[in-house]
């Protein structure tokens, strides 16, 4: 049986990583919302464990709306990515600091 605090440092661990993973890499735009899905993967995890120690079943619920947010996050991220590049040809974060309106 999978504790709550095994399941809470696993969270701990995936976060720490994301969080290092947006500062250390600052340059890749695909990287740094790899990043952010992996601090939503952490949360969602917290969520459950939570949700399951305590026998209630809104933190199960509320995993759903946020990974429904998160898909569309994706999605809309990537289709920027696509139109950025092809305008671009760089999707370097560097590179897009002189965007124009």
């Amino acid at each position: 049986m999978i504790t709550l605090t095994e399941v809470l440092t696993l969270s701990g661990l995936l976060f720490a990583i994301a969080v290092a993973g947006v500062f250390l890499n600052r340059k890749n735009i695909i990287i740094l919302l790899m990043c952010i899905e992996l601090m939503l993967l952490a949360v969602n995890f917290n969520f459950v464990a939570f949700s399951r120690f305590l026998g209630d079943i809104n933190g199960q619920i509320f995993v759903f709306f946020i990974l429904t947010v998160a898909a569309a996050e994706a999605a809309i991220g990537l289709a920027i990515l696509v139109v950025l590049f092809r305008e671009r040809r760089s999707i370097n974060v560097e590179d897009l600091d002189t965007l124009q309106g």
